[in-house]
């Protein structure tokens, strides 16, 4: 792989942090960007979902928001990628500036409010790549304003299911007000028993996922994975960006109003992640997102209970090799605790806390 990430690096940096994401994109676009090469680990190979991976390591929504780029970025190493947020209807998002660096801290601030080109040019890039190789998910959302927020979450899944590897129900944005209160029990239960009677109506049934926010108390925890279990959806992402503002974020950066990614973002979302593994007892999969910026923090999601692990963060400040490096560290650390695939290693931590033998 020729990494031209350092080249470019000093140049993305010196300019605004929302322009040098669309300018990453416009390069994407041009196919000329060297793709990663070379052959996946047998390791990695994971089955979730019904789905078979390459390699567990891949994109989270928010990069590639209108599904411009997802084989570019599958070529970069991902074993799948995620493609949104969508919105039935295109929106300019919330006003700029709403992208922020936390050098720092390895971190990302943004408010970006599901900006967007809207269903039908999303729908129709992923029709155009249907019959290309590679899992490319797709994330979807509501406009911010529409009152009926399940008109909009059942539209997306209409038009995009039979499309899409799989469905990721949005409700976790900071960004969209009012968003994250259809994460209560009675509305999140409502709002998935129709995105499934959607999903299913199309004749096609990707696996459904929902993506919830770090930000929960434990009530919230205990009701979410409830609602999980009696609904039937396929898998839970944890988690999205939180409103917390660590030490590690300097005062003035950490009085934007946004949601916060990246480093700092790490040691939470991994501890609502094992939580979540609990309270579902492992009968469903889990994607796990937030502070992923090395092979270290990969199997720690895993361990904590993820089958599936994405980022997105820590290409701001590693660049798209980061991927080759996290899958081989992930390899070495998976053969040095005598696992022969990465399923294997899933949950690893909760059973040691559990006395349970590790499968093998």
């Amino acid at each position: 792989m020729i990494d031209l990430y350092p080249l470019a690096r000093p140049f993305l940096m010196a300019m605004d942090a929302e322009q040098a994401h669309n300018l990453t994109v416009a390069a994407l676009k041009t196919g000329l960007v060297p793709g990663a090469g070379g052959s996946e680990a047998p390791s990695l190979a994971t089955r979730v979902f019904g789905l078979d991976f390459p390699n567990p390591i891949g994109l989270a929504a928010g990069f590639d928001k209108n599904a411009e780029v997802p084989d570019a970025m599958l070529r970069q190493g991902f074993g799948f990628v995620e493609c949104g947020t969508v919105t039935p209807r295109p929106q300019d998002g919330n006003p700029r500036p709403r992208l922020f660096r936390v050098p720092t801290a390895e971190a990302v601030i943004n408010r970006f409010g599901f900006n967007n080109q809207g269903l039908d040019a999303y729908a129709a890039r992923l029709a155009a790549r249907a019959s290309r190789p590679g899992i490319v998910g797709a994330n979807v959302g509501k406009n911010k304003d529409t009152v009926d927020a399940a008109s909009d979450y059942t539209a997306c899944i209409r038009r995009v299911a039979p499309l899409a590897g799989y469905l990721v129900v949005n409700v976790s944005s900071p960004n969209t007000p009012g968003l994250r209160t259809l994460q209560s029990r009675d509305a999140l239960a409502d709002l998935l028993g129709k995105c499934l009677e959607a999903r299913d109506g199309t004749g096609s049934r990707p696996p459904l996922l929902l993506k919830v926010a770090p930000d929960l108390t434990d009530e919230d925890k205990a009701d979410i994975a409830a609602v999980v279990l009696d609904s039937g959806i396929d898998g839970l992402v944890v988690s999205n960006t939180t409103l917390a503002r660590p030490a590690a974020i300097p005062s003035a950066l950490a009085a934007e109003a946004g949601g916060l990614s990246g480093r700092p973002l790490m040691e939470a979302s991994t501890r609502v992640l094992g939580e979540f593994f609990g309270l579902l007892g492992g009968k469903v999969p889990l994607v796990g997102v937030g502070g992923v910026a090395s092979g270290a923090d990969a199997y720690a999601k895993i361990r904590a209970g993820a089958s599936l692990v994405q980022l997105y963060s820590a290409l701001v400040y590693q660049g798209p090799a980061l991927v080759a490096r996290i899958k081989a560290d992930l390899v070495r650390r998976l053969a040095e605790d005598g696992f022969a695939h990465v399923g294997d290693a899933v949950g690893a931590a909760h059973r040691a806390e559990q006395g349970s033998p590790a499968p093998r």
